[in-house]
């Protein structure tokens, strides 16, 4: 088995969290209750990716749910799948973040941090091969992020030959919950960079946008939200879960996807999306879905890939179909959009069939796409954050939990240096001479 253990942290990640296990949990046929309800001896194969076995063939989630304050735990505890999860995986302060990063970083999430490195242990220990670790937060609040982070190093720290990927929702463009988000996003990123593996973006806006445009939602609310990105989740690891014929799992992606160490952001897409009016006039075949999920208005993060390139793309089919078919669309796109792909890594868009759909559906796919135009969302991050920065706005919060404005420098610099290495390798051609040299040191300099 190639388990993988789940962390989420502050509000938006257990939200987040909480649609996910939903998904995953009709995906397996497991009740609210934790008892198999299934009808198909494939739920079970392989379940132990993220359920362990409990007592009287009870499967409880390998999930750690975090947060420094009871709220957000206490609507998971009492909502419908409150009694799935195990009661010692809740752990939470009292105190909250306050949307401060330094308070989920340096004081209250530091205090927390040690007993959920224990539970952390205390999972992996039960796993027989421990694929890696999965990550939901927002890198805009202050737990999400302070704590978020803080947690990916601690583990990063202890087990670094294990992948890491985190699912963090940026701050999008119009929609911002608090005036700080800028400050946290950049401090997170900073820590991203270079402890995670990969992170997939995900941005409110753009979900927004998918919402009212393609699903035609009148009033879209967050639960309708969480369950596009519990989609884009599941779909990303269902070749661990369920049988196939070209698998893909965490670490293939990463070594398929993450040409340059620092640039593991990834754009994610999920088709089919349809109005529910017009669902019964929709044909869902292998070319409609490639097509749909590498639309401009289905990726899930503001960042619109035709201002940037792509260095590599992952496509994640699942139903069945034809891998012969698959592979031709797979070649029609990049001779297509052959503009829209990098020309000097050949190949770069790497396909993986899965044998079973998700529920409710004859097919699927998940679009996972390292794209140079994310530089966008980057930059609108960047320019906020100066803008405050250069006054020193709010700057007091942070420096009063005991954090120095070097900080922010280095977290600031770190940002454009991540910006500048996207254009460059946005601009790069197949015929140009060794770029790299002179690049390099610049990033890594101050290691």
């Amino acid at each position: 088995m190639r388990e993988i253990v789940h962390v989420q942290a502050g509000q938006c990640g257990n939200q987040i969290g909480a649609k996910f296990w939903e998904v995953m949990s009709a995906e397996h046929g497991i009740s609210p209750t934790g008892d198999y309800i299934g009808d198909n001896e494939l739920q079970l194969q392989r379940i132990n990716v993220y359920f362990n076995e409990g007592q009287e063939g009870r499967y409880v989630p390998r999930a750690i749910l975090t947060d420094l304050e009871p709220g957000t735990m206490d609507s998971i505890r009492s909502g419908v799948y409150g009694s799935l999860f195990r009661p010692d995986n809740f752990i939470f302060g009292q105190s909250g973040a306050g949307n401060n990063w330094a308070k989920g970083h340096y004081t209250e999430g530091a205090e927390l941090v040690d007993s959920i490195m224990e539970c952390v242990r205390k999972e992996a220990e039960g796993c027989d091969m421990l694929q890696g670790f999965q990550a939901t937060h927002s890198m805009g609040g202050g737990t999400g992020s302070g704590m978020g982070t803080l947690l990916v190093s601690k583990i990063k720290e202890e087990y670094p030959d294990r992948i890491i990927s985190t699912y963090s929702v940026i701050p999008s463009p119009k929609v911002s919950d608090t005036v700080v988000e800028p400050y946290n996003a950049t401090l997170s990123i900073h820590q991203l960079v270079e402890n995670a593996d990969q992170c997939y973006a995900l941005d409110n806006e753009a979900l927004y946008d998918i919402c009212f445009k393609t699903l035609k939602l009148a009033n879209p609310t967050y639960s309708d939200l969480n369950h596009l990105i519990a989609n884009a989740i599941t779909g990303t690891t269902c070749s661990l879960r369920f049988p196939g014929q070209l698998n893909c799992d965490l670490r293939k992606l990463a070594v398929n996807m993450v040409p340059f160490p620092r640039l593991h952001f990834f754009l994610v897409g999920f088709a089919p999306l349809t109005a529910f009016s017009s669902q019964s006039f929709r044909v869902l075949t292998v070319p409609e879905l490639t097509q749909q999920a590498f639309d401009a208005k289905n990726m899930m993060c503001a960042a619109d890939p035709r201002h940037g390139r792509y260095l590599t793309c992952a496509m994640m089919f699942r139903g069945s179909m034809s891998s012969e078919e698959v592979d031709n669309e797979m070649l029609q796109m990049v001779n297509k959009h052959s503009s829209y792909f990098v020309e000097w890594i050949p190949n770069n868009l790497k396909a993986s069939i899965c044998d079973v759909p998700p529920k409710g559906l004859k097919m699927s796919s998940v679009f996972i796409g390292n794209s140079t135009a994310i530089q966008e969302a980057w930059k609108r991050v960047a320019d906020q954050f100066t803008v405050m920065f250069r006054r020193k706005a709010f700057l007091h919060w942070y420096t009063g939990e005991g954090m120095d404005e070097m900080e922010f420098t280095e977290a600031e610099s770190n940002l454009n240096d991540l910006v500048s290495e996207y254009q460059q390798y946005q601009d790069a051609t197949a015929d140009e001479e060794d770029i790299s040299g002179d690049f390099d040191d610049e990033a890594y300099g101050e290691e």
